[in-house]
């Protein structure tokens, strides 16, 4: 039976195919009248109508000069809603060359025809198979789409929805802001049609994402005597819809994050954060509730204060602990559909929750502790570390690294739920985004007073930061050298030493030449810290001394900034400090040359870093100390410490 049903809608699909090569024009719009009407709705039928060609067909009589226009808004139409079926239909219909075609059409001076080729444009467009690049294939398109906006109200419709999916970025943000999409779309702000209002709204809150130059010329756009803002402003009120509310919202929050609008404007503290937090309430859809949530993070994000004023806004706090319970534990049978919904639903609801919890923690120690208070909210971000989607993943760690900035959480809370070992796991593969903020979250984990700090030790820590010193990604340069600098901060000499061996001299040279400042740096700060308490340097000057004693030499040779000529005769001054090392200093004619040159450099910073130096070769208590306090008045240091016992900086006075 099924086979004859099958050949049956084949059949029928095979004559209405048949009748778009009639001869007679009048029987061909009538066939694709019927096949328009046959279609609606019906996915079997659209792709056996697929499958059996209609496409090109209906592609030729679109663009066939000699075809009525009547004939050419048909077969618009049904293209439209043939990819209205699923997403194997609208790649059939791109591997036909649909979009040049309906492009080609928008030329034609009869509307209801631009209109059917625009509402076809669109549905392509929103799917998600469709490239957005093939809008700006020919740089002509967009002026003439931005043309075609005074039409009406459906071409404004069309256009502003096919602009708010196929502006993917700053490259695509500023071809339409280049073509005047601002001053264009303004207008329809007011426009009557809801629609259209609906469409310029999404249309504002894509350009201006993360781009300061739109956000700038927003502020001080104006559609009938009110400026945008306020037009905004007026769409988040209660009584808008919520896909308004939402929307103004986020156009709100980006002209807010890129500095067009000041985080203490009373439209963003009364206005925008809460509409926000009222997107995060039990009472919203779930995907509102993600899109409110991501939207809240991205505001608050950066500024204590809002971040303070959101924590204390309608038990915020406790609300988001509601993201974790879905699916929700409804008997499956009496709701197979919203279980569906709730688990289609529950990765983005979590990754929504860690992202807010992270920027709600960012700064303020009380509002850290009222997180990690909240129900299990310790082992839901234990779990979230090892989740199957990777952007809850790359959230969980985003969430526990801001908390992780916390001393007193580190010592109760982090020590408690052994926070370090799911850690430890997510660096051992994970994609670079993740291992960033991982690695930045174990510097902190690594910090002298994280009780953390020794098991982390014995599961392998040491092998794994050296060889993130070794990659391409700087950020991840810079956090592998920063966590071991925080690992040798007054460790045992052990602990040292196997840095040291980990990382290699050859590895040590490769970080002091390297050409990002902050990995110097912190370097420079790994070897200070390695270079303490005086058993311990003199045993690393015994076995590393000639390499370092090269480093210290290149470095105060380089063209550096004097944060690192500091850091670096800071260093010396550490080594001067030991017992057996300090001779490296003093055979080392080059360096004690160097050294009095910073003496009398015109930085204080510096002169008092090299006093440091000498002060510790010279200190009458040690072993030779007189043999070297001859050797440097030979050298006139002598004289040049008289010269600064007279200085007016009281500081190089007393040393």
């Amino acid at each position: 039976l099924s086979c004859l049903i099958g050949f049956e809608v084949t059949a029928s699909s095979r004559h209405y195919v048949d009748r778009l090569f009639d001869l007679d024009p009048q029987k061909v719009l009538q066939g694709v009248i019927d096949m328009k009407n046959a279609v609606i709705g019906n996915n079997k039928q659209k792709a056996n109508l697929i499958v059996l060609g209609a496409v090109p067909r209906l592609l030729y009589l679109l663009q066939q000069e000699t075809s009525s226009t009547e004939l050419r808004t048909e077969c618009a139409v049904v293209l439209g809603s043939l990819a209205m079926g699923t997403e194997n239909n609208v790649k059939s219909l791109l591997d036909c060359h649909i979009i040049p075609a309906l492009l080609q059409g928008l030329l034609s001076p009869d509307l209801k025809f631009i209109e059917a080729c625009l509402r076809c444009l669109r549905t392509i467009f929103i799917s998600p198979v469709t490239p957005e690049d093939l809008l700006y294939t020919d740089a002509t398109v967009i002026s003439h789409l931005m043309a075609l906006l005074s039409r009406s109200r459906y071409t404004q419709e069309y256009i502003c929805q096919i602009f708010s999916h196929c502006c993917k970025g700053p490259d695509h943000q500023t071809i339409l802001f280049n073509h005047g999409a601002v001053q264009n779309i303004a207008h329809l702000l007011v426009s009557t049609s809801y629609k259209v209002r609906m469409q310029a709204l999404k249309c504002f809150s894509v350009l201006a994402f993360e781009n300061p130059q739109v956000s700038m010329t927003l502020v001080n756009v104006s559609v009938d005597g009110e400026l945008l803002p306020q037009i905004f402003v007026k769409m988040l009120q209660r009584d808008k819809p919520i896909e308004m509310q939402l929307t103004s919202a986020k156009c709100l929050t980006s002209m807010c994050r890129a500095g067009a609008i000041r985080t203490d404007d009373s439209c963003i503290v009364l206005k925008t954060l809460p509409c926000l937090v009222r997107m995060c309430s039990k009472e919203r859809l779930l995907e509102e509730r993600v899109e409110g949530a991501e939207t809240l993070a991205y505001l608050i994000e950066t500024d204590v204060e809002l971040q303070r004023i959101a924590s204390i806004t309608d038990h915020l706090i406790v609300m988001l602990a509601d993201y974790f319970k879905y699916p929700s534990s409804v008997s499956a049978i009496t709701d197979i559909k919203r279980l569906d919904h709730d688990l289609k639903h529950a990765h983005e609801l979590r990754q929504a929750a860690f992202k807010l919890y992270a920027s709600l923690g960012a700064n303020d120690e009380d509002i850290r502790k009222k997180i990690i208070e909240t129900e299990n909210m310790m082992d839901r971000i234990v779990n979230g570390l090892s989740e199957s989607s990777i952007k809850v993943r790359l959230a969980a760690v985003r969430c526990l690294h801001s908390l992780s900035r916390s001393v007193q959480q580190l010592r109760t809370s982090f020590q408690d739920h052994a926070v370090w070992k799911p850690l430890m796991k997510v660096l051992q593969n994970a994609p670079n985004e993740i291992l960033v903020v991982a690695s930045s979250t174990l510097c902190n984990l690594l910090l002298e007073f994280s009780p953390s700090k020794e098991p982390i030790l014995e599961s392998g820590a040491i092998e794994l930061l050296c060889s993130l010193t070794q990659s391409e990604n700087l950020a991840l340069r810079v956090n592998g050298i920063w966590a071991l600098m925080n690992m040798a901060f007054q460790a045992e000499q052990k602990i040292k030493s196997d840095i040291l061996r980990g990382l290699s001299t050859e590895q040590l040279f490769q970080l002091l030449s390297d050409s990002d400042v902050n990995v110097l740096m912190k370097t420079l700060g790994l070897l200070r810290n390695l270079l303490s308490t005086r058993p311990h340097i003199d045993h690393i000057m015994s076995t590393h001394g000639k390499q370092i004693m090269q480093a210290v030499t290149l470095i105060l040779e380089g063209e550096h900034n004097i944060e690192v000529k500091e850091q670096t005769l800071c260093i010396l001054a550490n080594i001067a400090d030991g017992t057996t090392a300090k001779e490296l200093i003093m055979t080392n004619d080059d360096i004690l040359q160097k050294i009095k040159y910073y003496m009398s450099h015109s930085n204080a910073k510096l002169q008092l870093a090299a006093m440091f130096c000498i002060s510790n070769l010279i200190w009458n208590e040690e072993e030779g100390s007189q043999e070297r306090q001859d050797k440097l008045r030979d050298m006139g240091i002598v004289d040049i410490l008289h010269k600064l016992s007279q200085s007016s900086d009281p500081n190089l006075c007393d040393k």
